[in-house]
């Protein structure tokens, strides 16, 4: 009996413990990082592209008209609602944007467009609620007089954001003077 208590080749309960709490942790790990793996492969994201932006203010006519114009790509894989648009910071009404949807982006560069071209172009539909992008569409934006873009701020940097349930989409552009 004396010889049993005396062999001391077992391991100790310090060492016993430690290889208990890492194999533990390891299996954890492995776990989690499996149904992060199955969860985000299934789960489609929202990835909007904004490109083309302009903010014009019009010297024609007694007053300064200012507008602003934008193409937002939807490139993710789900359907995308955009909540706001603001213009350097203040909201955009929804009763001066005016947008189309197509399947595919322009490939020409935006152009200036007089607020009553836009009611009358058929192609342009005005915005009266939250507008609704589908996964791989393609929307042309133009809001009239967005924020507070006057004469004096041609040449300056104003921002453009897009707001939807789980992003902010943010672009800047230069104001530039049309003559037309």
């Amino acid at each position: 009996m004396k010889k049993i208590f005396k062999n001391r080749k077992g391991l100790s309960t310090v060492v016993t413990t430690l290889i208990i709490l890492v194999v533990s942790v390891l299996l954890a790990t492995v776990v989690t990082y499996y149904a992060i793996n199955i969860t985000s492969t299934r789960v489609e994201e929202e990835s909007l592209s904004i490109r083309k932006a302009h903010v014009w203010v019009s010297t024609a006519g007694t007053t300064a008209d200012a507008q602003a114009a934008l193409v937002i790509i939807n490139t993710g894989g789900r359907d995308v609602v955009i909540d706001k648009i603001t213009v350097r910071g203040q909201e955009i009404n929804w009763t001066n944007v005016y947008y189309q949807i197509s399947s595919t982006a322009p490939t020409s560069d935006l152009t200036y467009q007089s607020e009553t071209a836009l009611n009358s172009n058929s192609t342009y539909t005005q915005a009266s609620d939250d507008l609704v992008l589908p996964s791989g569409q393609s929307m042309t934006v133009y809001i009239t007089d967005p924020g507070s873009i006057s004469l004096q701020d041609v040449g300056t940097t104003v921002s453009i954001v897009v707001f939807t349930a789980q992003a902010q989409y943010y672009k800047e552009c230069n104001v530039e003077a049309y003559t037309g």
